[in-house]
C-alpha cells in the first residue's frame, strides 16, 4: 500500500498524513472544515485534497477515519469500497458494529495526542513509541498485519485486542482520568483562592482537563457502559477515603497511599532526575538546550514548575539511568545550579 485518503485532517489525522508521507506515501486528504484542510495541505500533511470523500474512497489502497467518534461511526454506515479501511476513535465496540458491511476494515486507535486540537499541533513524531490498538473481530489476517506495518511506519507499536477488550481498557486509564480531572477543576473553579495558589501538583493533575470538549463528549458517551461502571466505582472508593479522613484513620490514609505510589512507581520506566534552577532572564531555556546537546543524553521527561510568584522555577530533566552526572556537569558548565 502506498496510496492513502485521510478523512478528518485535524490533530491526529494531520499527524497521521505527515507521517504517512515522511514514508514515501501518496496522501490525499478532506475534512468538512476547508480551514483545516488547507492548512493540513500547507504543512505537508496531505498532498492532494479531494471534495467526495465518499467517491474518493474508492481510489486508494488505505482509508483512515480520523473525525470524531460520532462522525467517524454516521461516515461508514455511508462508505462503500474495497480500500482497507481504519480509524482512530477512542472507542472500538460502535465502530467495529459500523464498519461490518465492508470488506476489509480494521478497528485502530493511537495512544497518542496533546491537549492542542488542530493541524497546527499535528506533528510526523506524534506516535514515536506509542501502542496503537487494531481490533481482531472479524478482520482477515492479512488486513491485520497491513495494519501492523503501516503502524510500524509511523513509529509506533501495534498492538492486537478485541474491541471489548479495548472499550474496558481504556475507560479506565484514558475515560476516567479525563472526567476526573475535569471534575477536580470544576469543583474549584469557584473557588478564587485555591485557583490563585494552584501550582505543580493540581496542574499536573488536572493537565487533560484542556482537552478538546466535542472530541471527548463523543468518546465519553459513546463507551458509557464500561465508563459509567468505573465512576461509580470511584465514587464507593472515594466514599472510603472520605471515611478515613473523617475518622483521622492515619493507618488506613497511608496503607492506601503506599499501595497506589507503588503500583504507580511500576508504571514508570527507570530514569534518573537532574533538577536545575531557573532564572527569570531571557536565553535560559537555550542555554539548557545547549547543555542537553553536549552531554548527549537520552532525555525520557522534562516537568517546569515556575516560582510561585512568578520569576523562574525547578526545571526537572528525567535522563536514562547513568546519564544523570554528565548532564549535571554541562549545566554546571553553563553556569547553573542544581536542586537536590
Amino acid at each position: 500500500m502506498n496510496r492513502a485518503l485521510i478523512l478528518g485532517t485535524g490533530l491526529i489525522g494531520a499527524s497521521v498524513g505527515a507521517g504517512l508521507s515522511s514514508r514515501g506515501w501518496h496522501v490525499a486528504g478532506w475534512d468538512p472544515v476547508a480551514a483545516a484542510l488547507n492548512e493540513a495541505r500547507e504543512m505537508g500533511a496531505v498532498v492532494e485534497t479531494v471534495s467526495d470523500p465518499l467517491t474518493a474512497a474508492r481510489e486508494f489502497d488505505l482509508v483512515v477515519l480520523c473525525g470524531p467518534a460520532a462522525a467517524i461511526i454516521e461516515t461508514l454506515g455511508c462508505l462503500e469500497t474495497d480500500a482497507l479501511v481504519t480509524d482512530v476513535a477512542g472507542v472500538k465496540s460502535p465502530v467495529v458494529r459500523a464498519a461490518r458491511h465492508l470488506p476489509r476494515f480494521v478497528g485502530g486507535h493511537p495512544m497518542a495526542g496533546r491537549e492542542s486540537s488542530g493541524p497546527g499541533a499535528a506533528t510526523a513524531a506524534m506516535f514515536r513509541g506509542a501502542a496503537w490498538i487494531l481490533t481482531e473481530d472479524g478482520a482477515d489476517e492479512s488486513d491485520l498485519k497491513a495494519m501492523e506495518e503501516t503502524v510500524e511506519e509511523l513509529g509506533a507499536y501495534p498492538v492486537r485486542m478485541s474491541a471489548a477488550a479495548h472499550d474496558a481498557a481504556v475507560a479506565a486509564v484514558s475515560h476516567l482520568p479525563q472526567v476526573v480531572a475535569s471534575a477536580l477543576v470544576n469543583l474549584v473553579a469557584s473557588d478564587e483562592t485555591a485557583l490563585s495558589l494552584a501550582a505543580g501538583g493540581f496542574r499536573d493533575v488536572t493537565r487533560i482537563a484542556l482537552s478538546e470538549p466535542g472530541w471527548w463528549t463523543d468518546i465519553l458517551t459513546e463507551n458509557r457502559e464500561p465508563l459509567s461502571r468505573l465512576l461509580r466505582r470511584l465514587s464507593d472508593e472515594l466514599e472510603q477515603w472520605a471515611a478515613r479522613v473523617e475518622t483521622a484513620d492515619r493507618s488506613g490514609v497511608a496503607r492506601r497511599l503506599e499501595t497506589a505510589r507503588d503500583t504507580r512507581k511500576s508504571l514508570a520506566p527507570p530514569v534518573a532526575a537532574v533538577k536545575v534552577l531557573l532564572e527569570d532572564r531571557p536565553g535560559e531555556i537555550a542555554r539548557v538546550g545547549h547543555a542537553l546537546a553536549e552531554a548527549e543524553v537520552d532525555v525520557r521527561d522534562l516537568q517546569l514548575r515556575h516560582a510561585t510568584q512568578g520569576g523562574g522555577g525547578v526545571l526537572t530533566l528525567s535522563v536514562k539511568p547513568g546519564q544523570e552526572e554528565r548532564l549535571a556537569s554541562e549545566l554546571r558548565r553553563e553556569g547553573f545550579r542544581l536542586v537536590d
